[in-house]
């Protein structure tokens, strides 16, 4: 292949950056000849997220016509058990393609499963909780997928740096989809949204082809992009026999308990002040429900703007000045600040800010550097491992934290309670990030590269 290597090989000074490097300077350290992949990933995670919102508001509403409310209840429990045999056969095809074929066809396979929602609906049938499922087991299986491929593109080095431009377009995308959204489902209904978001896909596989042939220019590339996965183990096994992607599911099992407890924890306190300004009667109902309404949406929007500058202008920073291993502390030490507030019950108003800056911080920094540990796995652990971690656990934990509040329901536990509980999953939390800063240690030690 004669084609001019994407970037500089190793040990040799950076090439001059163009104009739009350049221009990508106060975002990350995009180097000559990275930008055109970089946008396309950009541009994929972009309209990826804004598909999935799409398709969450079309969820709420046939969700709430079909199943009701509570079958949230009960769909995390579901889509865990539904996992537990999809997530091995993504793996067993995996083995059977190589990696644009399965992004390709896994993704035209959702895709596909909208056109037949939208065939249902034509029919007259009733598609609440099976899209309610499905939901649930896209947003994790298709954005894990994702993220594997562009772990898969770059080296250590070029993640390290490119990630946090790439996750701009998730962000920006998560945003741009919600506003979207609403305006949407009022003029032409939800199934405007489901046929939105199967085009989306297939632009998105559109994109993240010519995202891999931009980085299959680079002379470095450890293997061909048309070589298979090896075969072997699937992603359940290689967690197990694997200390550090067992760590790396440790890690977003936590993240994801003390993250979706403290917002049980933060709906309780709102409950209260609505209850105590208005009162718990009937009467004052309508009031209390526009309060909460009001909370919510400025609380939203508030987390929204600051997780999209954090990622636009102090991600790339972060990882540069601390690296993607020390940065995994950040998250948890706001959270655990959050939780001993909590304790001492302060105003709701400092409650509010911290946990404004808790979601923030998880959307942008913690989520970029999830995704940058697994830049130094192995090829088959990006796609059949990860697709455990960022699937099954996540699952797994919306499950324990449901179990976790259904306990305390039944004991009375008080928002100090739950706050205690929370400290403590924080601190397993801090200590499975010690875990990993460790093993990435010992890595860039073996292989004599920098430390991610």
């Amino acid at each position: 292949m004669t084609a001019t290597p994407a970037v500089a090989t190793a040990g040799a000074p950076p090439a001059d950056k163009g104009v739009v490097e350049r221009l990508l300077a106060p975002i990350a350290d995009v180097r000559a000849g990275e930008a055109a992949s970089a946008l396309l990933l950009m541009a994929t995670m972009f309209l990826l997220l804004a598909g999935y919102y799409l398709l969450k508001t079309a969820r709420e509403v046939f969700i709430l016509n079909d199943g009701g409310a509570e079958i949230k209840s009960y769909s995390s429990a579901g889509q865990a058990l539904l996992l537990l045999v999809l997530v091995p056969a993504y793996g067993a095809f995996a083995t059977r393609v190589n990696r644009m074929q399965l992004v390709q066809w896994v993704t035209l396979f959702f895709a596909g499963n909208l056109l037949l929602f939208l065939a249902a609906l034509s029919a007259g049938l009733r598609i609440g909780i099976v899209y309610f499922l499905w939901v649930g087991i896209f947003n994790v299986m298709v954005i894990a997928q994702f993220w594997a491929l562009a772990a898969d593109l770059y080296t250590e080095t070029q993640g390290k740096r490119l990630f946090p431009l790439i996750g701009v377009g998730s962000s920006l995308g998560a945003w741009v989809g919600s506003v979207r959204a609403g305006s949407l489902v009022g003029t032409a209904g939800p199934s405007r949204l489901l046929l939105g978001g199967a085009v989306i896909l297939v632009v998105c596989v559109v994109l993240a082809r010519l995202a891999e042939r931009a980085t299959r220019r680079d002379a470095r590339a450890e293997k061909p992009a048309h070589e298979k996965l090896a075969g072997g183990p699937g992603g359940f096994r290689m967690i197990a026999t694997d200390r550090y992607l067992m760590l790396i599911g440790f890690l977003v099992l936590l993240l994801n308990v003390v993250n979706t407890s403290g917002e049980y924890v933060f709906g309780r306190y709102v409950v209260s002040l609505a209850t105590e300004r208005f009162g718990a009667g009937p009467d004052g109902e309508a009031a209390r429900q526009q309060l909460i309404g009001e909370i919510y949406s400025g609380y939203f929007s508030y987390i929204n703007l600051l997780g999209f500058l954090l990622q636009l202008f102090v991600v790339s920073r972060v990882f540069k000045l601390l690296g993607v291993a020390r940065s995994l502390f950040i998250h948890p030490i706001i959270a655990l600040v959050s939780y001993l507030l909590m304790l001492r019950a302060p105003s709701f108003e400092a409650i509010r800010a911290v946990k404004i800056v808790d979601n923030a911080v998880a959307y942008s920094l913690s989520n970029t550097a999830m995704q940058a540990l697994w830049l130094p796995t192995s090829r088959e652990s990006k796609y059949k491992a990860k697709q455990v971690v960022d699937s099954f656990c996540v699952r797994a934990g919306d499950v324990l934290q449901a179990g976790i509040v259904y306990a305390g329901e039944l004991t009375a536990l008080t928002v100090g309670g739950f706050a205690a509980l929370n400290i403590v999953f924080t601190f397993a939390w801090l200590g499975v990030a010690f875990g990993l800063r460790g093993r990435l240690q010992a890595r860039a030690l073996e292989s004599g590269r920098a430390e991610l």
